[in-house]
């Protein structure tokens, strides 16, 4: 497993599994495999409705907590400051565990700006190690960092062969956030057929003997993203593991990046019905 290094100096890996959309009966039967096929990163979230069964999975996986890194998400209805520190308790007692590696703000709505304050009160009470943000306009981010004084450490945005977010990059290095981490989510295109299958990514997966899959998996890990790839499948599991072995030389991540560019998801200005339902987070089997 490759690792990056985030501001705090602890690693994150850069190959993670994802539970968005999974059930918790999904979740307690695919995790466990998982994390014994060599998965030490776990994503899930509030909103999720799974985050019972992650840290019931983790517990039967007899994995070491300290050998893994977990990440959880707050949804906006928890962002004010009052509710904020409540939630990510709520949380970590849904999880079983006494912290998580990354929290991170899920949605850009709400008040999220007296939000972080609660947040990097959990970075000082040893309940989240580190803290960032999901789905953040570059706007939105100037916001948190006019109150912050722990700074975000990860970004979690969309980012694939066809947005690979550079733009965004650079412009977070200019607001002196040059060491951020960058998770993308629909890595593979949320199913597109239509990206594994260019051609590109057929040839280089015939040069290298590997899948179209994992060629552009191949390609995030040697961008710097870390990725969470969600699959049910024991063999995509292996598979998608099965990176580590082969690199792209920089003429063919020049070629990966020389793609037309255009995001399968724009995240609106104002919240989406979605975001606004407030939920009761603590009714999880």
């Amino acid at each position: 497993m490759q690792s990056l290094t985030l501001s705090n100096g602890r690693p994150i890996p850069q190959l993670g599994y994802g539970v968005y959309t999974m059930t918790s009966e999904e979740v307690e039967r695919c995790l466990p495999e998982a994390i014994a096929a060599g998965y030490t990163h776990i994503d899930t979230a509030n909103a999720y409705f799974n985050e019972v069964a992650v840290g019931r999975a983790i517990r039967e996986s007899g994995a070491r907590r300290e050998d893994l890194f977990v990440t959880t998400k707050l949804f906006p209805q928890s962002y004010p400051y009052e509710q904020c520190g409540p939630d990510i308790d709520a949380s970590l007692e849904r999880l079983g565990l006494g912290y998580v590696d990354l929290m991170l703000f899920h949605q850009p709505y709400g008040d999220y700006v007296s939000g972080w304050r609660a947040m990097e009160e959990a970075v000082r009470a040893g309940k989240a190690r580190a803290i960032g943000l999901s789905n953040f306009p570059l706007h939105k981010v100037d916001q948190i960092l006019e109150v912050a004084t722990i700074k975000p450490s990860v970004f979690q945005v969309e980012i694939n062969p066809y947005w690979n977010q550079h733009e965004y990059k650079a412009a977070l290095a200019s607001r002196g956030l040059e060491g951020a981490v960058f998770e993308g989510w629909y890595p593979l295109g949320h199913g597109d057929k239509g990206l594994l299958a260019e051609p590109l990514f057929q040839e280089l997966a015939e040069k290298h003997r590997k899948t179209p899959a994992q060629v552009v998996l191949r390609w995030h890990l040697q961008e710097g993203n870390v990725v969470f790839p969600t699959t049910r499948s024991a063999e995509h599991l292996r598979e998608n593991l099965d990176v580590f072995d082969f690199e792209l030389t920089a003429d063919e991540m020049a070629r990966v990046n020389a793609l037309p560019q255009r995001p399968y998801y724009v995240v609106p200005e104002d919240a989406p019905d979605f975001v606004l339902t407030h939920n009761d987070y603590s009714k999880q089997a």
